[in-house]
């Protein structure tokens, strides 16, 4: 009955609390109804592990709901994310370790890990190393096998022909057969008035003409009678 009692008054407390629908943390807006683990680790450069460790330095509960938080809890995570070494937390645990610039440890979360990620493409870029050059083509960079993976990125060494209609490869000066035939029908227009003229290629003959029947042979000379 003791406990019975116990568990009551845990709930009247969890109920009289102030509940929040939506609580933003470092900048994240997470919903009230999630678990605690699982709505730390939403946050870009907190990991699930990351979250884990944060929750038994500060001994907090990772399963109850992010909406019963309160305001002191609330900084102590947003502490502890931004500076992990208060919680004596593990280097190995943090995500920007040795920097190239002052070669310290530190955490970096949201918008400042996607910046730094950037600088450090850009760098590689500038120096043209061998990871900057795979960057600048889309190609992958960590020596993952691309026979049969990543085949929709950009090909490097190849170069594409543009074909015309009729599939021989275009060159820089040839003509279109189209052109060719127009300014021969236009040459042949022009010369057709002209006595003694040859018609022109591909013209028809003028109407009432005698034409020979398509596949007809030309009349045999009449032979001469034979002498007795």
């Amino acid at each position: 009955m003791v406990f019975i009692a116990e568990y009551c008054f845990v709930i009247i407390d969890l109920a009289a609390a102030e509940y929040k629908h939506i609580l933003r943390i470092a900048g994240k807006d997470i919903e009230g109804g999630k678990k605690l683990i699982v709505a730390i680790s939403q946050i870009k450069g907190v990991g699930y592990n990351f979250a884990q460790v944060l929750t038994q330095s500060l001994n907090i509960n990772p399963s109850m709901r992010v909406g019963f938080l309160t305001e002191n809890e609330i900084r102590e995570i947003e502490r502890v994310i931004a500076d992990p070494k208060t919680a004596r937390m593990p280097e190995w645990y943090l995500n920007r370790r040795k920097n190239t610039d002052t070669g310290s440890n530190s955490h970096l979360i949201t918008s400042d890990l996607d910046f730094a990620a950037s600088n450090d493409i850009d760098r590689e870029k500038t120096v043209m190393s061998w990871r900057g050059y795979r960057h600048m083509f889309g190609l992958r960079v960590r020596g993952q096998c691309t026979r049969t993976t990543g085949r929709k990125g950009g090909a490097v060494g190849v170069k594409k022909v543009k074909l015309l209609p009729g599939g021989a490869p275009g060159a820089p000066g040839a003509v279109a057969p189209a052109a060719g035939a127009a300014a021969a029908s236009a040459a042949g227009a022009k010369d057709a008035g002209k006595p003694g003229a040859a018609p022109a290629a591909g013209a028809k003959p003028a109407a009432g003409a005698a034409t020979p029947a398509s596949g007809a042979k030309p009349a045999a000379p009449a032979k001469e009678p034979a002498k007795k």
